[in-house]
């Protein structure tokens, strides 16, 4: 079965889609339950994952499978080629960890269509969980592209007022970023075979041992890192992102934020780092000012929000800048930090939107202005509330401060130092952002009489959050669980790096009839 467990767990959301499709569309307590049920099974399948103590000693791809699939004479070979290692571990598990959590978030939230809501969460899964299992570069283009159609629907359907504009706009940028990539990964891999090079598929291992001339590296990195940009998203190429989270439905804002997000940080870990290094020690200086910005830029903008949730939407910029700023840093520290950025930014910001799908549903507005003093009418509420926000501000004793810290120590060791003092920057500005958000929504006086009315969390809201709130101060206070099977396989990625930098600086590559294989 493990040699299957990937598939399984990949494939089972799909299958439970087409079970879905056979339930009548008026049983709504059905198709909910089923869906969550569903995502209950992707996750308790995925436990052996977590559970596996190999990730502590090899840096090698577990549960591999390989499977040839498409082959066009000596021009053209795909193959189903999976595996995880510690970088991809914990994001498969985020992504299975979140889903039954935004499958309950709909309980009451979705109305209509539910049949249709469900099978797109469900698809929606397959995907993600497809992309980060990929070690065939085009099999991870076809599933990065699958992403795109159940997002664009959910947001185009079940959004708010301007939701026809945000879904066009998220799946614009996207489309336009996938293309660029597409080219990429069609030039590289022909260029590889003019080269010389046996290639069997797309295989990201192949990749790797190439040396890429420097003059086309470059290019080739853009692509890649434009792609990946928006997806983050990188200022400036975020302006997408605080229009699809404040039309999405709550579940789609929590999945967009905890998972999809992550979509464009681990390409660069993956793909457009490792391949094409010495590219990115070119634009090193200034994809850290971006990220730089990115921190102060979407901090300020956050601070000046009259709706709570593009107040979030907007933290989610200023977030993984520092988490691209920790993964550009190329060591150990500012990669750690960065991965547990990426699992830490899931859960306190997907938690952060439940919240506002908590009071949205009560109140049916998300101005600021309107709310105050709920801490009196919602105690429960409000305690869970203060939790999120320090996470989010990253207080230490809970898991935004180990990724923040790891993150700004890397840049700093990495000679990034200005990039990094300018980026604590950030943490200040959040706590402020933050906390006067919280302070002018749960204390003072109730501004509007219908807030007097307002009733507590109940049982399945409680339920929703308590697992987010136990990883809050897992991760905050031990978070050595992770960082013990995410070490060997990003000490192997700081080595092949660094390998590859001295490769080139040695053999300069100009031409490519000289390319060279590690």
């Amino acid at each position: 079965m493990s040699e299957h467990l990937l598939s399984l767990l990949t494939f089972l959301p799909l299958v439970g889609m087409v079970i879905l499709l056979f339930i009548p569309r008026d049983n709504e307590p059905l198709l909910k339950s089923f869906t969550l049920i569903a995502t209950l099974v992707v996750f308790f399948v995925s436990l052996p994952l977590a559970f596996n103590d190999a990730f502590r000693t090899s840096a090698e791809m577990q549960y591999t499978e390989f499977v040839p699939w498409i082959n066009v004479g000596d021009f053209f070979q795909m193959n189903y080629s999976v595996g995880i290692d510690g970088i991809s571990l914990w994001l498969v598990m985020l992504t299975t960890f979140i889903m039954p959590i935004a499958v309950l978030s709909t309980w009451t939230a979705v109305e209509k269509n539910v049949k249709g809501f469900m099978a797109l969460l469900l698809l929606l899964e397959t995907a993600m969980l497809g992309a980060f299992i990929s070690l065939d570069l085009f099999l991870f283009y076809i599933f990065w592209e699958l992403m795109l159609i159940p997002m664009y629907f959910l947001i185009g359907i079940w959004g708010g007022k301007n939701r026809i504009y945000a879904a066009v706009k998220f799946f614009i940028y996207t489309a336009v970023g996938s293309l660029l990539m597409l080219v990429a990964i069609i030039f590289v891999y022909y260029y590889a075979i003019q080269s010389g090079i046996n290639m069997n598929g797309f295989s990201i291992d192949q990749f790797y041992l190439m040396q890429v001339p420097a003059g086309i590296q470059l290019w080739l990195f853009l692509a890649f890192a434009f792609s990946f940009a928006i997806k983050v998203p990188m200022f400036p190429l975020h302006t997408w992102l605080p229009d699809a989270h404040t039309e999405a439905p709550t579940a789609g804002s929590v999945i967009l934020a905890a998972i999809l997000l992550k979509m464009g940080t681990y390409g660069f870990v993956r793909f457009a780092i490792p391949l094409f290094p010495n590219a990115l020690q070119q634009c090193m200086p200034y994809l850290a000012t971006l990220c730089v910005i990115g921190i102060i830029y979407g901090s300020l903008v956050a601070m000046v929000q009259s709706d709570v949730k593009k107040l979030v939407a907007y933290s989610s910029v200023a977030h993984l800048g520092f988490v691209m700023l920790g993964v550009f840093a190329l060591n150990l520290q500012g990669l750690a930090g960065g991965m547990i950025q990426m699992v830490n930014h899931g859960i306190s910001t997907g938690a952060l939107f439940l919240i506002v799908g908590f009071i949205y549903e009560r109140r049916h507005t998300r101005e600021i202005s309107e709310f105050g003093g709920l801490a009196k009418q919602m105690p429960i509420f409000a305690t869970i509330f203060m939790i999120i926000t320090f996470s989010s501000v990253g207080l230490p004793g809970t898991n935004g401060f180990v990724g923040e810290f790891l993150s700004i120590m890397g840049a700093f060791e990495s000679g990034l130092r200005w990039y990094a003092v300018v980026a604590t920057l950030g943490v200040i500005l959040a706590a402020v952002y933050m906390l006067w958000m919280f302070q002018r929504v749960m204390f003072g006086e109730l501004k509007n009489p219908k807030n007097a009315e307002l009733k507590d969390l109940n049982a399945r809201e409680i339920i929703i959050m308590i697992p987010l709130l136990v990883f809050v101060f897992w991760i905050g206070v031990y978070p050595n669980t992770f960082f013990d099977k995410m070490n060997p396989s990003l000490e192997k990625l700081v080595d092949q790096i660094k390998g590859k930098q001295e490769v080139a600086m040695v053999h300069h590559v100009d031409t490519p009839d000289n390319l060279e294989i590690k």
